[in-house]
């Protein structure tokens, strides 16, 4: 988006600050709710914005110990479309916030002086909000106040400023007006003017937020009107949006995200799946785009990988986000409460955080908002039931087929949040399978036949080299009823024991169907502990990594969007291909992608259940796999 007009800087007032901390502060970038942007030089001359709390706001400790824990999180969203947090002192006596200086108009300046964008410029700015919101919510960050005011066009790629620090106090009072909300009554949710306000804020209210954004930049107007706040409010909660002007796929995400349901508007990941649409569906305007700001397809695409479909929690305005994943890599956080003891393991693999669980609809109660209370106090009693807190662990269970060192109990349980080791127990990523009587394998670690031998060949019809297994502290059970059904109760990863052999160069083809709406299969392969995962979901693949940098690091590679979804129930060949450092993945004989990368070259192939909290659909969560054929690969 070619933007060449600087936001206007102002000279400073008598009793406006000079120095804050290391910066010298040269001008006024503007006023807000919260207190006064100024720009300022770091030492080395570069200019920076920061934000100075109001003196109201300053004295109040409450409001201090919220700022500082929303600045540490705000400070872990990538930059990629935001205006990247650099610094903070909470405990200043004037607290600041120090974020990259964006050279660039405001959304709501530029379309007031030169009227709506056009098509290609449209397209643009809706890639990069919406790229700029799936970096947040994948933080565990929610903006809470996406308007075209904190929506900069800067030349690269559309900016947003302004996410995820903390609100004035009163904003989380309970009152329902529009004038006692914080926000721009145009661009804020339904639930946000509900009974309920405060006390349940979403990543789906920054959607709606989105939608209204994206509506306003296209036709130069908001789609609820500019009437009183409190109108506004009124057709918010009860109209539907003006959207004459909109058209093609734009309009239908921004009808999708103005939709008055909380659960029925698209997540920032779905919003920028849709946009980034390739080949011969991407819509002119969209490759217009691009060609214009090529840091803008960078930017949404390394998004979409760092994020891997992660979304946070539900929250509230004066409350920390608890278990929310970094986008890149996704590291568990510290639990803070003691640790139950420990009790005798047998070896086990890694574990992936997941995303936290969506609470159940409550039932109806005669006010649509009163949901909102129940699914905060159940999503609050399930987080202080977890192990960890916020985070559902997944934490699988090996037999000891193949193993040096078999556990010395192996009918212990099994018990979360446990770290691989080398001690007698489990056994040395390194260690040398030991020879088995089983026909379909080998005796020794394989390494690439070049006569493409046939390890495996199994229906996974009944238990043999894989195992059942009912796992009650993690809700999850691995069972056979026509082939390998995994099932999960709440979201999280989950393999089940299986081959324990290690594989070089080979290729694995597997009948996957996906049971239940919004469940993703998985296979790892290459992996010891740690090796890449491919998750299949009925939209896409996704390959990561799982284990580099720790046992619970998700570091996401590549999605692969498939032209037709994997309907729910149908069965899917997937197929995996491992060759020296090249990764292929096919659907039913069919490539889908592929990658390279020379960082695992060795390690098991094992069956499971990688379940996000993307996914509005409840649980159960199941999967099954059937026919599966593994083979080795020629030099």
């Amino acid at each position: 988006m070619a933007v060449n007009q600087a936001p206007e800087i102002r000279p400073l007032r008598d009793g406006d600050p000079r120095r804050l901390g290391r910066y010298t502060v040269v001008g006024r970038l503007g006023e807000g709710g919260m207190g006064t942007v100024f720009l300022a030089r770091t030492p080395n001359g570069v200019l920076v914005a920061v934000k100075v709390i109001r003196t109201d706001l300053a004295h109040d400790e409450e409001f201090r110990r919220r700022f500082r824990s929303e600045v540490n999180r705000a400070r872990q969203v990538p930059p990629f479309c935001t205006a990247e947090v650099l610094d903070a002192d909470p405990n200043h006596e004037m607290p600041y916030l120090v974020v990259e200086y964006v050279d660039g108009p405001s959304l709501a300046s530029a379309v007031r002086e030169r009227g709506p964008l056009s098509q290609s410029n449209l397209h643009g700015l809706a890639i990069g909000v919406a790229t700029a919101l799936t970096a947040i919510h994948g933080a565990g960050v929610i903006h809470r106040d996406l308007k075209p005011n904190n929506v900069l066009l800067a030349a690269g790629s559309p900016k947003v400023i302004d996410f995820g620090i903390a609100q004035s106090p009163q904003a989380t009072t309970g009152h329902t007006t529009a004038d006692q909300v914080v926000g721009t009554a145009g661009y804020m949710a339904p639930e946000r003017f509900g009974p309920t306000t405060g006390a349940s804020i979403t990543p789906a209210a920054d959607i709606f937020s989105w939608g209204a954004v994206i509506a306003f930049a296209g036709t130069g107007r908001n789609p609820f009107g500019s009437d009183q706040p409190q109108l506004v409010a009124a057709r918010i909660l009860t109209q539907p949006p003006d959207l004459s002007g909109l058209s093609g796929l734009l309009r239908e995400l921004v009808e999708q995200s103005l939709a008055k349901d909380p659960d029925d508007r698209p997540t920032a990941r779905l919003l920028l799946d849709r946009l980034l649409t390739t080949g011969e569906s991407r819509s002119p305007a969209v490759a217009a785009a691009f060609a214009r700001q090529p840091a803008l397809l960078v930017a949404a695409e390394e998004a979409a990988q760092a994020t891997d479909r992660g979304e946070p929690p539900t929250v509230t305005d004066d409350t920390a986000v608890v278990g929310a994943a970094r986008a890149e890599p996704t590291t568990a956080p510290v639990d803070q409460r003691p640790a139950r003891p420990a009790k005798p393991v047998e070896p086990v693999a890694q574990v992936v955080p997941a995303a936290p669980v969506s609470p159940p609809p409550a039932q109806s109660s005669g006010s649509r908002w009163s949901r909102f209370v129940v699914a905060v106090v159940a999503l609050a009693a399930l987080v202080a039931s977890l192990t960890v807190a916020g985070l559902v662990y997944g934490v699988i269970p090996v037999s000891n087929r193949g193993n040096a060192n078999p556990s010395p109990n192996p009918s212990a349980p099994n018990v979360p949040n446990v770290p691989p080791t080398t001690s007698a127990a489990t056994p040395s990523p390194t260690a040398t399978p030991t020879p088995t009587a089983t026909a379909a394998s080998p005796t020794a670690p394989v390494t690439a036949d070049p006569a493409g031998q046939l390890l495996i060949a199994n229906p996974l019809i009944t238990a043999g080299v894989w195992s059942a297994r009912n796992d009650k502290d993690n809700h999850t059970t691995c069972a056979f009823d026509g082939a390998l059904v995994v099932t999960r109760q709440t979201v999280g990863s989950y393999r089940c024991p299986g081959v324990q052999d290690v594989l070089t160069d080979f290729s694995v083809t597997v009948d996957v169907k996906l049971r239940t709406p919004g469940s993703c299969a998985a296979v790892w392969f290459r992996f010891d502990t740690a090796g890449f995962v491919l998750r299949i979901c009925a939209e896409a693949y996704y390959l990561v990594t799982h284990g580099v940098g720790g046992p619970a690091t998700v570091t996401p590679l590549r999605t692969f969007q498939l032209a037709e979804p994997i309907a729910t129930g149908t069965a899917t060949k997937i197929g995996i291909t491992a060759e020296g450092t090249n990764l292929a993945f096919s659907r039913d004989g069919r490539q889908i992608g592929d990658w390279t990368q020379a960082r695992f070259q060795r390690g098991r192939v094992v069956l499971g259940i990688f379940q996000d909290g993307q996914t509005s659909a409840p649980p159960p969560f199941s999967v099954s796999f059937a026919n599966i054929e593994i083979r080795t690969l020629a030099n």
